[in-house]
């Protein structure tokens, strides 16, 4: 089990991607970027197209489509940031900078602000989903918000048109934001703006494999059909668009079946430790464990659940990257608790409280750091 694990590289990973396509723009990095598709890049294409299908990850187009379009054009396998989910690594993206910097971990964090843990990207509370509209601060406005890498490009590439195609239900991070539910309607967007005489810069994201990987898991012929049409599709749509235009397609991260769902609330010897529930995620969850009690947390966790996760101290996850390099966000300090539990398994543990169930459990999902979740296919389709 253990042997499947894989750390997050930080010199080798989807922050090196994007830091490639920031370097070329012009754009002051302080990240590596990967110096096979800065080679790609020497060349200068009148339209760059990064499209990123969530959830596909290495293994997963491996075991679906060994020999197809994808594979045969594919050029590295490279790490999702940790946690591997898309709330850091789609954050990663937009961003430029890894969760130590951007601060955006996992789909539920605690703001002390509040007093309450909020889903980063619904910016609802976790357990009951109530709305935060009567707040008298908006911490994604004041706390969370970051420059997008869309005003980056366009700053320092004035030329440049920078673009997102996005589900309709997505924030806007970009000022030339264009909605497409679909695959359909991804190529028919990314045509249109392949046709004008602009330089651009596209940024498309399909919220599938990933809607599908969750509901079906990892061996469903719904993932598998989604797959290969998409494969299909990009194909003929390459053979469309203009000459100078290059197309690189990568995910956030991959998915695991889930075998083993746990809840906490059935262990009132671990319960009687903390004095918050856990958050983050159900792969990669935090606790906040009381001063005295914390080497009877760590005995009783670890009889438990030893064999399928990681549990390691605030100070260890830190000083070992986990979350990368740079500068340090300063609510990093309060979203992570004194203890970090880290999925290398198959296994959930559910994130609830007595007043609120946890969500339904999905047949597949990520965060964790089994190699299915954390390694992602780096594809590139030059004309």
């Amino acid at each position: 089990m253990k042997k499947e694990i894989v750390l997050p590289d930080y010199n080798h990973s989807i922050l090196n991607l994007i830091t490639s396509i920031l370097n070329y723009y012009n754009v002051e990095t302080n990240h590596h970027s990967l110096e096979n598709l800065d080679n790609i890049l020497k060349q200068r294409y009148k339209n760059v197209i990064f499209l990123v299908l969530d959830g596909m990850g290495e293994h997963i187009l491996n075991k679906i489509s060994q020999n197809g379009f994808f594979n045969n054009h594919k050029i590295d396998c490279i790490t999702s940031v940790y946690p591997s989910t898309t709330t850091a690594a789609l954050t990663t993206y937009y961003s430029g900078k890894p969760p130590y910097e951007s601060g955006w971990i996992a789909w539920s964090q605690y703001f002390k602000e509040y007093g309450r843990a909020v889903d980063m990207f619904s910016h609802k509370e976790s357990y009951k989903g109530d709305s935060l509209k009567d707040a008298r601060i908006d911490v994604f406005n004041d706390i969370m918000k970051y420059k997008s890498i869309f005003e980056r490009i366009e700053e320092a590439s004035p030329n440049i048109k920078a673009y997102e195609i996005t589900p309709s239900y997505s924030d806007k991070r970009a000022k030339r934001s264009i909605r497409a539910d679909s695959i359909d309607e991804i190529i028919l967007n990314i045509q249109m703006l392949c046709n004008n005489q602009d330089e651009k810069f596209i940024l498309a994201y399909s919220d599938n494999p990933d809607g599908l990987l969750h509901k079906y898991g990892t061996t469903s012929k719904e993932v598998e059909e989604f797959i290969k049409e998409t494969e299909d599709k990009i194909k003929t749509m390459c053979e469309s668009l203009p000459e100078d235009t290059v197309l690189i397609i990568s995910a956030d991260h991959g998915h695991k079946d889930i075998e083993n769902a746990y809840n906490l609330l059935d262990y009132p010897e671990i319960q009687e430790c903390l004095i918050l529930p856990p958050s983050l995620e159900s792969r990669s969850l935090t606790f906040w464990v009381k001063e005295d009690r914390k080497e009877d947390f760590e005995k009783r966790f670890n009889k438990i659940f030893g064999e399928e996760f990681l549990l390691m101290k605030k100070e260890e996850f830190l000083e070992k990257h986990f979350l990368g390099y740079g500068e340090k966000h300063y609510k990093i300090d309060d979203f992570i608790g004194n203890y970090v539990a880290l999925s290398i398994s198959s296994s959930i543990i559910k994130l609830e409280t007595f007043l609120a169930e946890g969500k339904k459990v999905k047949k597949s999902t990520h965060c964790g750091l089994t190699k299915d979740e954390m390694e992602v296919p780096m594809i590139i389709i030059g004309k």
